[in-house]
């Protein structure tokens, strides 16, 4: 049995996600197949844990240069806005 380092969120600038109050407060995000943070949660309540380093736990961007078995292999990812998509992978490079 392997043991594989899940990637940390280093960085989340998606201000109306629950999760997000100062730095991503889940224990793990998934990246879902259009590059967006499936993770994202726009309500009013702030959810998560008190002390976390939020953790890529899945990825099913299979076109992304970082994705080894649907698994992050970047050393982090940083999460954001692109156009009119509130919470997107920023990390993905196109394999």
């Amino acid at each position: 049995m392997s043991v594989v380092d899940m990637t940390p969120v280093t960085e989340c600038t998606v201000t109306d996600c629950s999760y997000n109050h100062d730095g991503c407060h889940a224990f793990a995000v998934t990246v879902g197949q259009d590059s967006r943070c499936a993770t994202f949660v726009p309500l009013d309540v702030k959810g998560g844990l008190s002390k976390v380093v939020s953790q890529v736990g899945a990825c099913q961007r299979t076109a992304c240069l970082f994705n080894k078995d649907l698994e992050c292999s970047a050393a982090s990812v940083r999460i954001g806005g692109i156009g009119s998509d509130v919470a997107n992978c920023l990390t993905y490079t196109e394999a």
